[in-house]
């Protein structure tokens, strides 16, 4: 397990381009995910322990920004054949157990986690209405346990861009597992 951070955010870069198969049986664009105030990628997996500690946060934080106009969705880019907890199946069991409010999907190939510069379990990429990023930053202050009071970085986020259209300007980096590439 490598420990990575994410880059500073790149206001107003665009979302890229992608469908991708969801554990719902759809298949899933980022216009199909949006919310009519804006957007939320992340990239998760299932095994890290990065995710695990703040996965039912997550779920949360999405279920309110959906109230709020922001859609979401979760990209699984790891190779299952190395990690055999990312399959799909486990994809579809995870989703299915915590309730997901967002489609989750795979991405088989890894194309959009490059395309998106992914770098770690959590990654999280905000988008505004215009699908120009916002927010690349933490979920909150927990690491690989879970800080009950945390401040709720990505949600107070979202919800200036639910509101503003613009994420704020301090960011603190999202940290995790390194993506876990094919050779």
């Amino acid at each position: 397990m490598v420990r990575m951070e994410t880059p500073v955010c790149d206001f107003g870069w665009k979302a890229p381009e992608f469908t991708l198969p969801g554990v719902d049986g759809k298949t899933w664009t980022p216009q199909q995910a949006a919310g009519p105030n804006g957007l939320l990628v992340m990239f998760i997996c299932n095994h890290c322990p990065y995710v695990k500690a703040v996965i039912d946060r997550i779920v949360r934080d999405v279920a309110e920004l959906k109230t709020l106009g922001i859609g979401a969705i979760a990209i699984m880019s790891n190779d299952p054949a190395e990690y055999p907890e990312d399959s799909f199946e486990n994809m579809r069991r995870i989703a299915d157990e915590l309730g997901f409010p967002m489609p989750y999907v795979l991405d088989e190939s890894q194309a959009v986690a490059r395309r998106y510069d992914a770098v770690c379990t959590p990654d999280f990429f905000g988008f505004n209405r215009d699908l120009e990023l916002q927010y690349r930053g933490r979920l909150d202050a927990s690491r690989k346990e879970a800080a009950p009071d945390a401040r709720r970085d990505l949600f107070e986020a979202m919800k200036q861009v639910a509101e503003t259209q613009r994420g704020p300007t301090e960011q603190i980096p999202s940290m995790g597992c390194s993506i876990k590439w094919r050779e």
